[in-house]
């Protein structure tokens, strides 16, 4: 018997939202292990992209601007549950649009690879300091978090009012 349609878009839906959070947790692991090889201590600099940005090492016990230090294992709870419920609305949702799906596993596979952090050195790694502004410090998991959300709260609610006025 050949797979229905909505358990075909399922499957195709759930697999890319996998990738998405595959793709950017090894993204994300591996431009810290290698900003970790290259600085090796906490606060060491490198020139990045000369008067805009360079990479300074920082390990945060905290969230965005050290918010929560020390709360860490709250943190690790915190992305496991926001996976889990991003890959049951998708798995749940077969007519989701292709782009947002990517977009969750976006914010998803951020999340995975900030939470690795703090399961194996019990902080985030950062290193990505802007020079021409006084900004927080951060790394390539946070922004495929902060660029996800916002991307994926645009595109639902473009899904979400398309569901509501009963359009496909």
């Amino acid at each position: 018997m050949a797979p229905s349609s909505d358990s075909t878009r399922r499957g195709y839906r759930t697999l890319a939202f996998w990738v998405a959070v595959a793709l950017v947790t090894i993204v994300d692991q591996a431009t810290k292990a290698a900003v970790k090889e290259l600085l090796e201590v906490d606060g060491a600099t490198h020139p990045f992209i000369p008067g805009i940005m360079e990479l300074r090492l920082v390990h945060n016990t905290g969230a965005a601007f050290s918010i929560g230090e020390g709360a860490g294992v709250l943190f690790i709870i915190l992305a496991i549950a926001v996976l889990a419920m991003m890959a049951v609305f998708v798995w749940r949702n077969p007519d989701l649009p292709l782009s947002l799906t990517i977009a969750m596993g976006c914010v998803a596979g951020g999340g995975v690879g900030n939470m690795i952090d703090r399961i194996i050195d019990g902080a985030v790694t950062d290193f990505f300091c802007t020079t021409f502004i006084d900004f927080a410090v951060f790394n390539v998991a946070d922004i495929f978090v902060t660029c996800g959300l916002v991307v994926t709260f645009i595109l639902f609610l473009r899904y979400d009012s398309k569901h509501q006025d009963g359009e496909e």
